[in-house]
């Protein structure tokens, strides 16, 4: 599991230091505080985990976050200057920290190095982007591979991972209770012919370019457990998981993040939603890990980070602090008008 993670002048990041839950981690904050960086550094780490894996941490964060030298990703300021990302993990039953750490340049220069950090049989990682990928699934590996498309790599490896093929034989009871909750959500089962995505149900089948969005991201989450994508061990990178979700659905959403993290899932969620926070809240027992970050700037302008266990001590909190003001504004009309 991924334990910690320090920055130091990288993008948005002047100085951070954040450490983890091995269970949920829900991160919250103002736009451009850093929350998606933050978790595209981490599954950058993940992804180079395998020692078969040719790519070094720099390239697969100039692939993640796409800047047009990678030398961008040093934090802005006058002058020449240096950033640097450091990922910790730890395996189960070790005490002992992995690392790995990518130093950069404005001149483009980077070093990589790590201590334990590859390994033969590494755990999987998975990064859902905000943009619903399925619906464009067709044709649009072999366009990325010719570089004809300018995608960050998330696109393409979210897709990768759709399109692995369903694993044969009996389910686990857990698998099938999970698919089970997003079929009856659905309404229908995720197949796939000829590089595109369907819904199937008693009606027929649905292409997923006809299909509701909010629909799709389930569909999604259907296709990632059916393959065996998400199983223990797995880290889950999710970006907005409420964008053009019916709020109602965000029940099934918890339910089912809930369910993979006592399976052993890790998972990073970054949101703006206050339904899906409440949803968590409720849902939560006090067998489950999650942990609540917030990502704020200070007088200085500075990215500080705190966390919680609790969402209802979690400061500041940009979210309860908008809904505070609309419930204020709406006291104040009410009183206007009488």
């Amino acid at each position: 599991m991924i334990t910690r993670f320090k920055a130091s002048n990288f993008t948005v990041f002047t100085e951070l230091d954040v450490s983890f839950s091995s269970g949920i981690n829900i991160f919250i904050g103002k736009n451009g505080t850093g929350k998606t960086h933050l978790m595209k550094v981490l599954y950058s780490a993940c992804s180079v985990m395998n020692k078969k894996e040719d790519r070094s941490f720099a390239q697969k964060l100039n692939g993640v976050f796409m800047p047009r030298s990678i030398g961008r990703l040093v934090h802005r300021s006058q002058g020449r200057g240096s950033g640097r990302v450091v990922v910790y993990r730890r395996n189960v039953g070790e005490t002992k920290e992995r690392s790995i750490t990518c130093d950069i340049t404005t001149l483009n220069k980077t070093s990589v190095s790590h201590s334990l950090w590859k390994e033969e049989n590494q755990a999987e990682s998975i990064f859902i982007p905000v943009k619903d990928m399925l619906a464009n699934a067709p044709g649009f590996r072999s366009l990325f591979s010719q570089k004809k498309l300018a995608f960050e790599e998330v696109y393409l490896d979210i897709l990768d991972k759709a399109f692995l093929p369903i694993v044969r034989g009996k389910q686990s009871p857990e698998r099938v209770r999970l698919l089970n909750i997003l079929n009856k959500a659905m309404l229908g089962r995720v197949i796939d012919k000829d590089e595109t995505f369907y819904m199937r149900n008693s009606s027929g089948e649905l292409e997923f370019s006809l299909l509701a969005e909010g629909f799709r991201k389930l569909g999604l989450l259907y296709r990632l457990i059916q393959n065996e994508s998400l199983t223990k061990g797995t880290m889950l990178f999710w970006d907005e998981p409420e964008a053009n979700l019916n709020p109602q659905l965000s029940q099934t959403v918890v339910q089912i993040l809930l369910e993979l993290q006592r399976m052993g899932v890790q998972i990073f969620i970054a949101t703006h939603d206050y339904v899906l926070l409440k949803e968590f809240e409720l849902a939560t027992t006090q067998e489950d890990s999650v942990l609540y970050h917030t990502l704020y700037k200070d007088d200085a302008g500075v990215i500080r980070h705190n966390a919680t266990n609790e969402m209802g001590t979690l400061c500041p909190n940009a979210i309860d602090e908008t809904f505070a003001r609309i419930l204020d504004d709406e006291i104040k009309k009410g009183l206007e008008d009488l």
